[in-house]
């Protein structure tokens, strides 16, 4: 009997360490094709499996889906988009129904998994943007990162030298 309760915690603690990012998000296809790539062969990559992120840059709902323009970046190995990278170029989500745009805020991020379904050319300003749709199967909105400071950590986490600097070391301060 106290094997099972055992056995009960540990399956309770291991469930809870599960994450809600979907599988789909987390792992990339096999061959994912590079946004650069599909937008200099668009007709070998459509039909094409792809996870790509990036942030949000505008979002217009239509009649039957929501299209979301998305500024791509690097991914790490969870799928989550570096907000600090280099722009990639930009593609269009085109995801079935609709969804809030305050939901899908700009500037927020943004993994998807879906279809590449071909090509839109699309004006940014007055330039002509040819863009590559994703029609997603799976999106995943990610909560922003928290933002810290040095001062958020206490002296010694960061500073090797922590307490024995001068003018801060337990020695009395030579001058005023």
């Amino acid at each position: 009997m106290t094997r099972f309760v055992w056995l009960l915690l540990l399956g309770f603690l291991l469930g809870g360490c599960a994450g809600n990012i979907p599988k789909e998000i987390r792992t990339p296809p096999p061959g994912n094709p590079p946004l650069q790539a599909v937008r200099a062969e668009p007709q070998r990559f459509t039909g094409v499996h792809v996870r790509w992120g990036g942030t949000i840059a505008e979002v217009q709902n239509r009649r039957h889906d929501t299209w979301v323009e998305v500024v791509a970046r690097d991914l790490e190995n969870s799928g989550r988009p570096i907000e600090d990278s280099r722009a990639l170029g930009r593609f269009l989500v085109k995801i079935r129904g609709f969804v809030d745009p305050a939901v899908l805020a700009k500037g927020k991020a943004l993994t998807v998994s879906g279809v590449v379904e071909g090509m839109v050319t699309k004006p940014i300003g007055d330039y002509p943007y040819r863009f590559p749709v994703v029609g997603a199967q799976t999106y995943y909105l990610w909560e922003p990162l928290p933002k810290y400071s040095p001062s958020d950590y206490p002296p010694w986490y960061y500073d090797p030298w922590y307490p024995f600097y001068y003018p801060y070391g337990p020695w009395p301060r030579p001058f005023p």
